[in-house]
């Protein structure tokens, strides 16, 4: 009977470590982060809008984020649950690309970044790659009747880098490139 005693509060103890360390990290990181753990908001044009929630943009003057299979509903977050072998799954992606590239003609012959044709484990990543958004460069200079050398600069700049170089790729937000197209002149 000790030893299961025992045994009980040496597991209890070791719970109580593990949550306390958890609880350490969270709190850390709600002082230290820039948003201090919570959304990031924008306000553009009277509307409020979420940064870390991708949104739905479909004009040709836009960039376009990745597809979400909720149809960009943050209440139901979830992604396709389809292996990339399902046949179904296959052809969704396969009709995604035709259309990706007939909206952008003159990408015909290039390599298509992933994240455009494919939803992610969410339904609602608000990031695709300087690649995706670079990819649509041409499409979106051609609508706004730009130089695609501006648009190109512009995917520069709005690229964020990776922390310290070394955790994880470089990303562009959708919603923070489409809130500074539209304040190109």
């Amino acid at each position: 009977m000790k030893n299961h005693i025992l045994s009980a509060f040496r597991l209890t103890f070791a719970m109580l470590v593990i949550v306390g360390i958890y609880l350490g990290i969270v709190y850390v990181g709600s002082k230290i982060l820039p948003t201090h753990g919570n959304a990031e908001i924008i306000n553009h044009n009277g509307k409020k809008f979420y940064v870390n929630i991708g949104q739905d943009f479909k004009a040709e003057k836009y960039v376009h984020g990745r597809p979400s299979a909720v149809n960009y509903n943050a209440a139901g977050s979830a992604g396709s649950n389809k292996a990339p072998s399902n046949q179904e799954y296959l052809q969704t992606v396969q009709k995604r690309i035709d259309t990706l590239k007939m909206k952008n003609p003159e990408m015909e012959n290039a390599k298509v970044p992933v994240e455009l044709v494919t939803a992610s484990g969410s339904g609602l990543d608000p990031d695709i790659s300087p690649e995706g958004a670079l990819y649509q460069a041409k499409r979106i200079a051609k609508a706004r009747n730009i130089s695609v050398e501006k648009i190109e600069n512009l995917i520069e700049n709005q690229t964020e880098k990776p922390l310290l170089g070394l955790f994880g790729p470089s990303k562009v937000n959708v919603l923070k490139l489409n809130i500074a197209l539209g304040q190109i002149k």
